[in-house]
């Protein structure tokens, strides 16, 4: 099973704001996820985001893939550091 973390979208329309999920790489992108392990509101100014940091570096060290967006999310909150470090 191919497990992925990527943003599932959420939110009215032109309001996105999208929740970080652990989800099998072949359901569809709003569907069945795993684990939900934080959230992203590019809307608000500055844009939010909140991850929890304990359970996206468990998922990395169980080999998830994460997706082009949340690569980018992940370099700036820091996770690939304390992934690093463990």
């Amino acid at each position: 099973m191919a497990v992925k973390i990527r943003l599932k979208r959420m939110g009215a329309k032109k309001s996105p704001f999208y929740r970080l999920v652990v989800a099998d790489s072949r359901s569809p992108r709003d569907g069945r996820f795993i684990e939900e392990i934080g959230y992203y509101n590019p809307v608000a100014r500055p844009a939010v985001v909140n991850i929890n940091d304990e359970k996206a570096v468990e998922w990395l060290q169980k080999g998830a893939q994460p997706s082009d967006t949340v690569k980018t999310l992940f370099k700036k909150a820091g996770i690939y550091k304390k992934l690093a470090h463990k």
